[in-house]
Order: structure tokens, then C-alpha cells, then sequence
């Protein structure tokens, strides 16, 4: 999550999510009214790159408790700050790629918009990491991009990069559902091939579902056996 941390955090990240086209904020509304579905009243949730808060404040409003982790000190500060009145949320500076919470004390862990992708660690062992601090029963949630989404989706990054929030589209390397910028920044999609692989990488059996044509979500269930876990 480099990038995010030293180029895109706090209140700039804060204005890429302003600049959204509307179908962009559509896609960002289905992905937490997804999420939100999947949450009891007494859920205790982890989010893994929390950034500003975004997701997590909308998660508050159905969960009993939030967590959100993010490596960027500056989109931790403003979530603080914007969550000043919302006790049922925490946020907490930590690497999703290596989780300081014991094993089984989350309900739902949950990492949305493509954080699978943009944090730029191991995804076996982000997915590992998920599993294992959720609790036996509990459900594990990421999502990317679907493919469908590609023109939406560079359009949203090409108003970022003209406003200075990203760097200059490399349009040579972009394409394929790879978004590259001239700054450093690059970031790929899973599609429902690439969530299955990592599964059976892990493996784990899952639940793969795509909404709103824009995202592609894979789920999983941990089961009571502490290394198995069944579909959705």
C-alpha cells in the first residue's frame, strides 16, 4: 500500500471519491449495500484498508463494531476526525498482509474496491491473514472490478489524473483491466478465474458473484474446522 500511503491518502484521497462520475458512485454504493446485506446487528467487523472511513462509517450504521486497518497515517487521522462521534468504529494503523489480532475474533472481514490489487502484498497471504482472525462461522469478503466496469472505470481515473490526484495515465501499459500511471501506480482486477485460482491456491472453496455489472465479489465462509471452510 505504499502509494496510497506516501501519494493518495487523507483528504486528496478524499477528493478522488468527490470527482466520481455517477456511475462510479453507483459502483462504490452497490459494493457497501452488498456488504451491508451480509451484516447482523451484533457483527463485529474488520476492514482492511479503511482508508478516510469511507466504507467503515456505513458499516457502523448496521454493525455493533468496525475496525479499520490502513498503513496511511494521514487517512487514519481524518477517519479519526470524521468518526469523532461514532464510538462503534476504531480505526488502526496496521498491515493487512500481516494482522497483529489473534485468530477467530472477527464476525465479517471485509476488503472492498479491489484492495486485493491496490495493496501491493501477497494475495494468498492477505487472503490467509483474512481467514484466519475470522471467526469459525464467520465470512471473509473481497472484491475487484469486474471487467464489464473497464470504460467507467478509466474514465474515473483519467478525471483523477487530469485533477493531479494521480499521476499521468501511461495509456501504452493500460489496458486488460490494468490501470498504470506514470507516477508509480498501477493496479490490475481480479476477474472470477483469478479469485477461483487463489482459492484453490489457499485452499478454500468459495462463493464468486458479480453485481451492478461493476464488481466481482468472492466470499467465503470459515467453517468450524479451524483449516476448511465452506461456500456462502
Amino acid at each position: 500500500m505504499g502509494y496510497y500511503t506516501q501519494k493518495l491518502s487523507g483528504r486528496r484521497l478524499m477528493e478522488c471519491y468527490r470527482v466520481a462520475t455517477p456511475r462510479v458512485k453507483q459502483y462504490l454504493e452497490s459494493e457497501i449495500s452488498h456488504v451491508k446485506y451480509r451484516l447482523g446487528p451484533n457483527a463485529t467487523v474488520l476492514e482492511l484498508g479503511c482508508g478516510y472511513g469511507r466504507v467503515a462509517f456505513e458499516l457502523a450504521g448496521v454493525a455493533r463494531k468496525v475496525v479499520g486497518i490502513d498503513t496511511a497515517a494521514e487517512s487514519l487521522k481524518l477517519a479519526r476526525e470524521l468518526g469523532a462521534d461514532m464510538p462503534n468504529c476504531e480505526f488502526i494503523e496496521m498491515d493487512a498482509a500481516d494482522l497483529k489480532f489473534p485468530d477467530g475474533v472477527f464476525d465479517v472481514v471485509v476488503c472492498i474496491q479491489n484492495g486485493i490489487c491496490v495493496f501491493g502484498v501477497d494475495q494468498a497471504r492477505l487472503f490467509g491473514e483474512a481467514l484466519r482472525v475470522a471467526r469459525p462461522g464467520g465470512r471473509v469478503i473481497f472484491s475487484s472490478y469486474s471487467p464489464r466496469f473497464w470504460e467507467h472505470r478509466l474514465e474515473w481515473f483519467t478525471i483523477q489524473a487530469a485533477r493531479g490526484l494521480v499521476g499521468e495515465i501511461d495509456y501504452e501499459l493500460t489496458g486488460d483491466n490494468v490501470i498504470v500511471c506514470r507516477d508509480g501506480f498501477r493496479a490490475g482486477a481480479m476477474d472470477e478465474t483469478d479469485f477461483r485460482k487463489l482459492c484453490g491456491r489457499c485452499g478454500i472453496e468459495s462463493a464468486i458473484t458479480e453485481i451492478d455489472n461493476s464488481s466481482i465479489f468472492c466470499e467465503v465462509i470459515k467453517n468450524w474446522s479451524a483449516n476448511s471452510t465452506q461456500l456462502p
